[in-house]
């Protein structure tokens, strides 16, 4: 298993540093060990005396606020931090304390779970350790929160699924039981307190369970779609993990577009999701390609529930997604729904440290590949939104979280991760997904 394939991997990833030696496993290991403490402790100091030599120490990414006009404010949003998010993201949130955002918004696809990720396979093993299956698989959400969200500090943080939270052994429960601090925060609780008084006859998220007959009844767990309504702008995060929208969520989105058509505060929305919606540009890997029954028609409707409303109400509506790993822009710009009316602006953001992905068209500045980073949106008084793609590069992670892997881990993030550069590369940590039992029921739409 992993000890006996790890010390495999880096001759892979860095064959001229890592040359076969003839004692087999254990001295390659020890080898290994001895290097990357060397590797680590050498880039450490090379890139502190870096700093103090050109006076550019700093904290976070150091880069000053830039001025907004007046009355506009900023959020920002991306997806996909699985393989180097941990490498990744504190990059992001240093390099976005210059824009001021009010909060960032996860676009769903935490960790891989299907295998180990990379960032965690080699930061275990700048400690000296092996990380294996059975001791990643609990650790992977909580490695998130203290690698990923830990790193915007103060910075509201949203957390959206993906269809990664619901790669066994996780599911959809495991999910909102584990970040339900998050997806219970006070202005989403507040926000679904205020929609059940709306309602005539309030809708609960769950009746209370017991896990065990001595146990006392867990508290109702938060769903797992969700909205709340900031400066005149309603955020709308759908939960498409599954590959399709169930009619109760649709039902639910109804509800909520129709108390913003009557509420006059309400001056525009955004909705996220993780997979784009069908019929988008990059169709084959979007609600409009999976084997899911009822994907496609469920995605569908949500989409003509967001047009009809822009068209009834005039206001304005943005859709965001990830699940491909690139940037891409006008994602519904295509000929299939042009044939209902204007399309709505889309973006894909799936650039959270994900391996990337080729792109369906040629890139430009609407499409980047091979790209981290994250959306930017400011916010006008009037509730339009302009939105721009912030590039990340290897220079913007921050030193502490440099010093907790091997600098050539750090590179390999940046300069490969990618179907692009490395087309034939297969996976250089473990997979973790057991076969699925040949009796096994069709997947739900949940």
């Amino acid at each position: 298993m992993f000890p006996d394939k790890f010390p495999d991997m880096c001759p892979e990833m860095f064959p001229e540093m890592f040359p076969v030696a003839s004692g087999g496993v254990a001295v390659r290991r020890f080898l290994m060990l001895t290097l990357l403490s060397a590797l680590v402790l050498a880039a450490s100091l090379t890139a502190r005396a870096q700093e103090v030599s050109s006076g550019s120490f700093r904290l976070r990414g150091g880069a000053a606020a830039r001025p907004l006009p007046e009355g506009s404010w900023r959020f920002i949003a991306s997806g996909d931090s699985r393989n180097c998010g941990d490498v990744v993201m504190p990059a992001i949130a240093a390099n976005s304390v210059q824009f001021s955002p009010s909060f960032y918004w996860h676009l769903g696809d935490l960790r891989a779970i299907y295998k180990i990720d990379e960032d965690m396979a080699f930061a275990a093993a700048n400690d000296g350790n092996f990380l294996s299956c059975s001791l990643y698989l609990p650790r992977a959400w909580p490695d998130f929160i203290d690698h990923q969200i830990a790193a915007f500090g103060n910075v509201p943080f949203y957390v959206g699924i993906g269809n990664h939270e619901t790669i066994p052994p996780k599911d959809k429960i495991q999910f909102r039981r584990q970040f339900a601090a998050w997806l219970d925060q006070p202005t989403l609780h507040d926000q679904r307190v205020k929609d059940e008084a709306a309602q005539s006859s309030p809708v609960r998220n769950d009746k209370k369970t017991k896990k065990r007959d001595d146990e006392p009844p867990e508290p109702p767990l938060p769903q797992t779609y969700y909205h709340w309504i900031q400066k005149g702008v309603d955020f709308i995060y759908l939960d498409n993990a599954s590959d399709c929208f169930p009619e109760s969520q649709l039902t639910w989105l109804d509800g909520v577009l129709q108390r913003d058509t009557s509420d006059k505060d309400v001056k525009s929305i955004v909705v996220g999701m993780h997979e784009s919606l069908p019929d988008s540009v990059p169709n084959k890997h979007s609600m409009g390609d999976s084997k899911m029954p009822g994907a496609r028609e469920s995605g569908g409707k949500a989409y003509d529930k967001l047009l009809a409303f822009h068209t009834q109400t005039t206001k304005p509506v943005y859709v965001l997604s990830s699940h491909s790993h690139f940037y891409l822009e006008n994602i519904f710009d295509t000929e299939e729904l042009r044939k209902k009316g204007d399309p709505l602006p889309g973006w894909i953001v799936g650039t959270g440290g994900a391996e990337r992905y080729g792109l369906p068209v040629p890139p430009s500045d609407t499409a980047k590949k091979d790209a981290y980073g994250y959306l930017i949106g400011t916010v006008a008084a009037d509730g339009t939104i302009q939105f721009a793609f912030q590039e990340v590069r290897e220079q913007d992670v921050p030193l502490g979280v440099r010093r907790e892997y091997p600098q050539p881990l750090v590179h390999w993030c940046f300069a490969h991760n990618s179907k692009n550069t490395d087309p034939a590369a297969g996976d250089i940590t473990p997979r973790c997904l057991p076969p699925l039992p040949p009796d096994s029921p069709p997947p739900k739409c949940e």
